[in-house]
């Protein structure tokens, strides 16, 4: 039974924390957003007292429990909050589900250090509630959202997956005229529950989020590079904006693509992990280089770790809309990463792997990342938990001169299993003429300099059963993300750089090149010097090309002649660092050998000019340069400096 003296202190408190709220007003505008506008302005007046903990939450659905928000923000980070007043103005993705806001106060003897976000900072507290907004919705017969494409096992075919509140039917209409969408076709509907998520975050209410209903359409009957014009969803539900691609073309003798790994999501709040705020800069200008191709065809391949929500489900709403001008325009292919799905009692996790797969997938187990997107091929993994299978986990296609090949690091890819299988199948039956370059891609790497050792039991393995099938099938590139770092290696096997002279005719070894620096920042450390723990490597290994620290991406440009990589930093959307590999192959009217002059190497030997020839085949060279020091050099020189 409590006594006098405490429940005089609890009716002074009720009646401070009364007075505090009875004065504050919380106000938005407007109260219904559309899709060409959705930005609420927040404002609030007659705060006394004005702390810098004083905060506001974000909510939605709008009933959900206070410390249950999706994101919040202090009020001083308005200009004018101490005067008890201030606004804000926020971008809001349609989460299917209304949105209200309240704010509290928040003082320092309540802070808990053991209730902390991603970073270590102490989550706000919500014993005091001062005020709680209208709530805000997004207007009904919109259309649907977050388009994106994606490319089939058929050329003439195109994908086309969006997101709807309900479910109903939905179509695609498409053709060769904006003014003549002459052709429908019907989608087919899935969704995830609640039940199928594995772990917290994912399985709990603040993190649970209903994720729509996914509308999955096929474009069919497709000319070979032309521009189609689309539109998806219903008469009852609204159509989206009119949007356009350009389809795939087997035929062409130029292949673009825009490739990267760990982008994450940027929202325009804090949460309780940390988002990717440089996100919004490699989407910038990766929509700059789309938009200057007119009217070439090229996709997009992010290769793991894709939204970074880690069981917050609302956060991979944010990031569909943040891609969703890139990736309605273009396809937008993807591979598994450990921040998709790894969970403690994932189905493959041998006694090597204990610290390799942890709880990075806050819960998911794959399973927002296998309904969100479809990929090419068939393959699938049980996840054990009676959740959705695993998918999208390893497939391959070709864009016009290239062959792209995705795999899965996440899930077995011993010798033996369904994986390796395919990727030695795939690899072995590719056909040069046709597609004389390889691109392998997947997420963690098999190659870096950083301090992996979490990693190394893992990297140990696909040295051992992976880099063979590389090196006997002349892959060209394989690229990696998953160190949040750009670093480009020479054409190496066993971490010895191929020589690279008049000899070399059959590629001999990938050039190996991690590009997990598309927008998370928890950076990596470079490896520390055996006699300096605490120093990093300098100068780096000479099988280390080149390492930069910028956030960006990388622009991949072939012909059958040459394919060009280059490296593009987001902080002036410049190129950075370049490689050329020549495949030997030349176009030409008769079959005659023609000799392929680069016009600048670093491999010259004494400054002598390489003569590649075709012969009828292909002879993979490799030939590599940096814009930084077009400077000749003798065989394999390691770049001395780093982007800082």
């Amino acid at each position: 039974m409590a006594t006098p003296n405490i429940l005089l202190l609890l009716f002074f408190a009720s009646l401070f924390s009364f007075s505090l709220s009875s004065q504050v007003s919380l106000s938005v505008s407007p109260k219904t957003l559309t899709k060409s506008n959705r930005t609420v302005r927040i404002q609030w007046s007659g705060i006394t007292s004005p702390s810098e903990l004083d905060w506001l939450g974000i909510y939605s659905p709008p009933n959900s429990p206070n410390d249950e928000f999706i994101g919040y923000l202090f009020l001083n980070s308005s200009q004018s909050w101490q005067s008890g007043s201030g606004s804000f103005e926020l971008n809001l993705v349609n989460l299917r589900s209304n949105y209200a806001f309240r704010i509290f106060r928040w003082t320092r003897d309540e802070v808990n250090y053991r209730h902390h976000d991603h970073d270590h900072n102490p989550l706000p507290g919500t014993k005091h509630q001062l005020a709680v907004s209208e709530e805000v919705e997004f207007e009904l017969g919109s259309g649907p959202d977050q388009i994106h494409l994606s490319f089939t096992d058929h050329e003439g075919e195109m994908r086309v997956l969006f997101v709807t509140g309900d479910g109903a039917d939905s179509f695609v209409r498409y053709g060769l005229e904006k003014d003549g969408l002459v052709r429908t076709v019907g989608t087919e509907v899935r969704r995830y529950e609640r039940k199928d998520m594995c772990d917290f975050p994912a399985n709990a209410s603040i993190g649970w989020r209903d994720p729509g209903f996914i509308h999955d359409g096929v474009m069919n009957d497709l000319e070979k590079g032309r521009r189609y014009y689309y539109k998806v969803g219903s008469d009852s539900g609204g159509w989206s904006d009119i949007r356009s691609f350009i389809s795939r073309d087997s035929d062409s003798n130029e292949t673009i693509a825009f490739l990267f790994g760990d982008m994450g999501t940027y929202v325009p709040y804090s949460t309780f992990y940390r988002t990717q705020e440089e996100s919004k800069s490699t989407v910038k200008w990766i929509l700059r280089d789309i938009e200057a191709l007119g009217d070439k065809p090229a996709f997009v391949s992010h290769i793991g770790d894709i939204s970074y929500a880690r069981g917050f489900a609302w956060i991979w709403d944010e990031f569909f809309s943040q891609i969703e001008l890139i990736a309605s325009s273009v396809p937008y292919h993807v591979c598994i990463g450990n921040h998709e799905y790894d969970w403690p009692s994932q189905p493959w996790r041998p006694g090597w792997s204990y610290g390799v797969y942890g709880k990075d997938g806050g819960g998911e187990c794959g399973v927002p990342y296998s309904l969100r997107f479809k990929m090419p091929g068939n393959s699938s993994l049980p996840t054990g938990t009676g959740a959705p299978n695993t998918l999208n986990l390893y497939y391959s296609f070709d864009v016009g001169v290239v062959h792209f090949l995705y795999i899965s690091t996440e899930t077995n890819f011993l010798p033996g299993t369904d994986q390796y299988n395919f990727i030695k199948s795939d690899l072995e039956q590719v056909d040069r003429n046709r597609t004389p370059f390889i691109v392998v891609q997947g997420h963690r790497p098999m190659y870096m300099t950083c301090n992996g050792e979490r990693d190394a039991p893992l990297t140990e393995r696909m040295l051992e059963y992976l880099e063979p099938l590389f090196v006997q099938n002349n892959v060209t590139l394989a690229l990696w993300g998953h160190v949040h770092r750009y670093e480009r290696f020479c054409p190496m096997k066993n971490f010895s750089c191929v020589d690279v002279s008049s000899s070399f005719k059959s590629g001999g070894a990938p050039v190996h090149v991690v590009i997990g620096m598309a927008g998370q920042d928890w950076q990596a450390t470079w490896e520390p010097r055996s006699d300096h723990r605490d120093m990093p490597i300098y100068p780096q290994p000479e099988r280390s090309m080149y390492r930069g620290s910028e956030f960006g991406y990388t622009k991949l440009v072939a012909t059958r002649e040459k394919l060009t990589l280059t490296y593009i930093g987001n902080h002036d959307g410049q190129i950075h660092d370049m490689v050329e590999i020549f495949s030997g192959q030349v176009l030409s009217d008769s079959d005659v050998k023609v000799a392929v002059e680069p016009t600048i190497s670093w491999y010259v030997k004494g400054a002598s000019i390489l003569v590649f020839t075709a012969l009828l085949g292909y002879a993979l060279g490799f030939i590599t340069r940096c814009r930084r020091e077009p400077a000749q050099r003798p065989t394999w020189a390691p770049v001395k400096n780093e982007e800082i």
